[in-house]
């Protein structure tokens, strides 16, 4: 969507080493309005579409496809793609029509551009995995890659909101990330049940006096649905509004 950082650049730079010396790179920037819900931050994101096209120059982006929203969608637009299942929990719970908007847009998106991969970043790791889902079922011929989450030194996730938080909202933000890792060491050591590992990642976010939990949830990291004693790997996700910023970030862990 936009305010393009190093985390985009890092997946423009995937998508190049994938297309190889003769293939083409293109990236669309559009801040998309029907994925935002009616209270949420549509009218102030953020649009510095002069920077944003320099840095896709710079990057060697091959086409930048930059839609204006009326001419994107119908006037009498009526048709959308719903995932209905992965979308279910997380943030699809906390954004009800959020995926919806997500899932109409990209889909629009694939069918004009028609690329073979796709490349996406797994700071929304059940955005990603809803894209593999809808592309599956759809039958789309594309590959959807993921990229890891770039971080900022301080481990904070780079999200073009980042540029919303006050000096002292930026300086707790990192509390996300150590929640996390904290997480991940008490899995790793064995004996952590999900709901323990959630809970410790809950009393850790909250010695930020700024930090306002929306949800922590620690799922089955393939179905996004609560874990089984069939399950592998858990998702931990976490959604914390810092004054009017909301910011999201995940790690996958091991049980036992």
């Amino acid at each position: 969507m936009g305010a393009l950082h190093e985390g985009h650049l890092s997946l423009i730079r995937r998508a190049r080493q994938l297309a190889g010396p003769h293939g083409t790179v293109a990236v669309s920037i559009f801040v998309n309005p029907t994925q935002f819900g009616p209270k949420e931050d549509l009218s102030r994101y953020p649009r510095p579409i002069k920077e944003d096209m320099a840095q896709c120059r710079a990057a060697g982006v091959d086409l930048l496809f930059l839609p204006e929203a009326g001419a994107f969608y119908a006037s009498d637009h009526s048709t959308w793609v719903d995932e209905a299942l992965l979308s279910a929990g997380l943030c699809g719970a906390a954004r009800p029509g959020h995926f919806r908007g997500v899932c109409t847009v990209v889909a629009k998106l694939f069918n004009l551009v028609a690329p073979e991969i796709a490349v996406f970043g797994k700071k929304d790791a059940q955005q990603l995995a809803i894209i593999r889902r809808m592309v599956r079922d759809l039958n789309f011929q594309i590959k959807i890659v993921g990229v890891e989450t770039h971080r900022e030194a301080d481990g904070l996730a780079m999200s073009s909101r980042n540029r919303y938080l006050s000096e002292e909202e930026r300086a707790q933000a990192p509390i996300l990330r150590r929640a996390l890792l904290e997480a991940h060491a008490a899995a790793k050591a064995g004996g952590a049940t999900p709901a323990k590992l959630r809970a410790r990642v809950v009393k850790t976010i909250q010695q930020a006096p700024l930090a306002r939990i929306d949800y922590v949830e620690a799922v089955d990291a393939e179905t996004l649905g609560k874990p089984t004693g069939q399950s592998r790997k858990l998702l931990i996700a976490v959604a914390v509004v810092f004054g009017k910023t909301r910011l999201i970030d995940n790690i996958e862990v091991s049980i036992r």
